[in-house]
């Protein structure tokens, strides 16, 4: 979508409510001690500039996915040297702050998308480009779709989703920002993770 397409939304102050107190419940009901991976596997991309298959490793044992799945060999026979010029790119592309969060977002997914496991799907993608760029990208999982459509937001599956979500994404921070709060992406994924699905989870 074009961005200036995009007509952003933004909640009434009971949808916002509801926002803001899934994100009070999720930093109330979650040790801090639980993003200590996120932190470590950031503060090294920052340094190399890409993302290596132990830090995928990580960020795949952080997000709590499956790794017994046939991508994943895939993934572990291709070379070091090819998986960090791809994720490079990803990186240089969702870092670029001459580029708006939703369109960086959209070039980051796409430069994933060569990888083994990342042509469909956004819920590993997105935590790849969550710690290549913590202060502007966030996590999509099917909970942050649950809390969008809880919201009363739509989402649609059809190519570029990631995008749109970001696009999203900076709706709902704006709308904090008009009730008086400073959110990150980073804020407004958690509290819709929280939000879309069962509290016991976290």
């Amino acid at each position: 979508m074009n961005a200036l397409d995009h007509t952003p939304q933004v909640l009434d102050l009971q949808a916002w409510e509801t926002l803001r107190g899934s994100h009070t419940a999720y930093m109330l009901g979650t040790s801090r001690a639980y993003d200590e991976v996120l932190s470590e596997i950031a503060d090294r991309i920052r340094a190399t500039a890409s993302i290596g298959k132990a830090d995928i490793g990580a960020l795949l044992f952080w997000k709590r996915l499956r790794a017994d799945t046939p991508w994943v060999r895939e993934l572990m026979i291709k070379p070091e040297e090819e998986v960090r010029e791809i994720t490079g790119k990803a990186v240089s592309a969702v870092t670029d702050v001459s580029v708006p969060v939703p369109k960086a977002a959209s070039a980051g997914r796409a430069a994933l998308s060569p990888l083994p496991g990342f042509k469909t799907g956004d819920a590993l993608a997105s935590a790849l480009l969550l710690a290549a760029a913590p202060e502007r990208m966030a996590v999509y999982d099917e909970r942050a779709q649950t809390g969008l459509e809880t919201l009363g937001l739509s989402l649609s599956p059809a190519r570029g989703r990631y995008g749109r979500y970001m696009e999203l994404v900076e709706d709902l921070r704006s709308t904090a920002g008009q009730y008086g709060h400073t959110w990150s992406a980073r804020d407004v994924d958690i509290a819709l993770f929280w939000l879309g699905g069962p509290k016991s989870q976290s």
